[in-house]
């Protein structure tokens, strides 16, 4: 956490005995870059990230605010943003006028978005602005080896980051299984958009969608491409126009998870020192990871269950169930409609447990089956029509094109609101 920087700037007529000229006008400095701004009194500008544990009145307040304004300038923002929403890290302005009354306060609620509170003539004034960025098209490839034997590695060694990685084993997620099919020599390349703002020296973004990839995979290739059908949502289908989402996911959690241990009839509890049916996989993970629904679904039940610890339950079509064992946390509730991916729970180590995992078990018919085996046998959803197949030939040979290429192909300057500047 940085000490909060305290500006001072004075601007002041320097006069000489003959009545000489004012000094030129102070310059502010803003993210290493200089602009010139003519102030007619002194400012008093507060720069910093929010500490843990503050609130929008404590920042005012830090910043030396009027009191008065303190309650005026958070019924303003209010209009337009929820003050309880400010966040642990985010960079924030105070620029005030030597009597405490506002003249700027500006809050970066995400990426993508500012809270300015403007204050005027004795008024105050709350808005959103977009943060400009500008969009480029870009590859990205990596390679599965000794120094990078992992996805997240991998992705590392090639200068990207966690989220990134996310985004594509959720693409592949129902083709490999990023915790044990990797193998050293597989490779991936991806055509991903990249953002960058364009008011702080081009700085680094986030992603924007994947929009083809391909990965090698112990002798095969598996490539996406997103395709968003008419009228429907966008999705990641494969050359023939078949769905890379699969009725279940690979796994409940959104990292690669180590299998810690498998379905089986007879394995020794560690706890209770016998032998006994494992009905389920054991994910080792850190107590608080997400844990998701695999596949659409119901909530049947959400709470403790005796050794299972906190469990959650859900029904999902094709006579299927799933169940999330030993959680530390529940955010869902029974009669609950869930759709794939959403969080259900956090990982922990409730009920008979040695420690933080998740015991993830797959029911069909009503008996329990092997979860790696189930979700292998099941098909994947939405395929192409054939009256969509032309629209997404003629996509699909166009991004991996690009991919293929190998180069930056577009660059655009785009605004935050979904704009293109040319």
């Amino acid at each position: 956490m940085r000490i909060p920087i305290l500006l001072s700037i004075v601007a002041a007529a320097a006069v000489n005995a003959c009545g000489g000229s004012a000094a030129p006008p102070a310059r502010e400095v803003v993210r290493g870059r200089a602009a010139d701004v003519v102030l007619a009194a002194e400012s008093q500008i507060v720069s910093s990230r929010v500490a843990p544990g503050a609130t929008l009145a404590s920042l005012l307040r830090g910043g030396d605010v009027s009191p008065l304004d303190v309650a005026a300038i958070i019924e303003q923002a209010r209009t337009v943003f929820d003050p309880r929403k400010v966040r642990t890290g985010q960079p924030y302005v105070i620029d005030t006028r030597p009597d405490g009354s506002l003249r700027r306060f500006e809050y970066e609620i995400d990426g993508d978005r500012v809270l300015r509170v403007t204050g005027r003539d004795g008024a105050l004034e709350a808005s959103l602005a977009p943060i400009p960025k500008t969009r480029q098209v870009q590859i990205v490839r990596g390679r599965i080896d000794r120094d990078a034997p992992s996805l997240f590695a991998a992705m590392d060694e090639a200068g990207e980051s966690i989220d990134l990685s996310l985004a594509l084993a959720n693409i592949f997620g129902g083709e490999i299984d990023f915790s044990t099919d990797l193998q050293a020599g597989d490779r991936f390349t991806l055509l991903v958009e990249k953002q960058y703002r364009t008011d702080d020296d081009a700085a680094f973004a986030g992603y924007g969608p994947i929009l083809a990839a391909e990965f090698d995979n112990d002798g095969r290739r598996v490539r996406a491409v997103r395709y968003t059908p008419p009228g429907g949502a966008p999705g990641y289908y494969d050359e023939r126009g078949v769905s890379m989402r699969r009725f279940f996911l690979r796994s409940p959690l959104k990292f690669e998870p180590v299998i810690t241990s498998g379905f089986s009839r007879s394995r020794f509890h560690p706890i209770l020192r016998e032998y006994r049916p494992h009905l389920g996989i054991d994910y080792r993970a850190p107590t608080g990871a997400p844990v998701v629904a695999v596949a659409d679904g119901v909530v049947v039940e959400a709470g403790m269950s005796g050794g299972a610890g906190r469990l959650v339950h859900l029904r999902h079509a094709n006579h299927l169930e799933s169940e999330y064992l030993h959680l530390s946390a529940i955010a869902v509730h029974a009669g609950q409609h869930v759709h794939q991916g959403d969080l259900i729970g956090r990982v922990g180590s409730s009920g008979l447990a040695t420690g933080p995992h998740l015991d993830y078990r797959v029911k069909r018919d009503g008996a329990f089956v092997n979860p790696l085996s189930a979700q292998r046998d099941l098909p994947p959803v939405d395929p192409i029509s054939p009256a969509q197949m032309p629209q997404f030939v003629a996509a699909r040979d166009d991004a991996f094109g690009r991919l293929s290429a190998g180069a930056v192909m577009q660059t655009a300057a785009t605004r935050s609101d979904g704009g293109t500047q040319r």
